[in-house]
């Protein structure tokens, strides 16, 4: 697994991976973490992405941002956010940020381009429609860049929890709740299911 970036406040100069050619088979791993569940009031705080190849080789970590927001918009949060985003240093690196979402936006589009085409990736995951309802309303340039499709995670975690069990038991997820951390356990998460559950080699 790649060594997880840090958080980025500053542009981003993209350079792309000589590992990864540019393909539409190619996948793009996103994660964000938000005020809350509801796109109408909460916002993005932080994003990353990751791209693989389409057999999940050669992770290829994009930058990771910290979104700037507003005090009064932190101070809303639920205690849940509140103790989880302030325990792993998110709410600091928030407020610290000078990143808008329309920075992020653009420099993730840029970093993107030299790893697939417009439209050539699913939008991939774990439950990936939350964040997509957000990039709709924030970044709509970025969710435009993906193709239409979601490749969820989540589809195969409920189907392995009621055909089987005891492959959707064996993945214990970190529960860090930072983007990166997320997304490479999006792509572990993955890697257990086609192992144990697909079984495709």
């Amino acid at each position: 697994m790649a060594e997880f970036n840090t958080p980025t406040t500053a542009p981003f100069a993209a350079t792309p991976s000589s590992s990864l050619a540019k393909s539409d088979k190619n996948l793009v791993w996103l994660d964000c973490e938000m005020t809350g569940l509801e796109p109408e009031v909460d916002r993005i705080i932080e994003i990353a992405v990751i791209v693989t190849g389409p057999n999940l080789e050669c992770r290829i970590e994009g930058p990771v941002f910290a979104i700037h927001q507003s005090d009064a918009l932190l101070n809303g949060m639920d205690a849940w956010n509140k103790g989880t985003h302030g325990k792993s240093g998110l709410i600091d690196r928030v407020k610290d940020s000078t990143v808008t979402e329309e920075d992020a936006q653009a420099q993730l589009i840029a970093f993107l381009s030299q790893y697939v085409p417009a439209n050539g990736s699913p939008m991939c995951g774990n439950s990936i429609g939350q964040d997509r309802r957000f990039l709709v309303k924030y970044m709509p340039k970025l969710e435009a860049f993906f193709h239409y499709r979601n490749l969820d995670v989540s589809t195969l975690k409920e189907l392995s929890k009621r055909w089987k069990p005891e492959v959707h038991a064996a993945f214990k997820k970190q529960q860090r709740h930072t983007a990166l951390a997320d997304v490479h356990e999006s792509i572990d998460e993955l890697e257990h299911y086609r192992q144990h559950f697909l079984k495709l080699d």
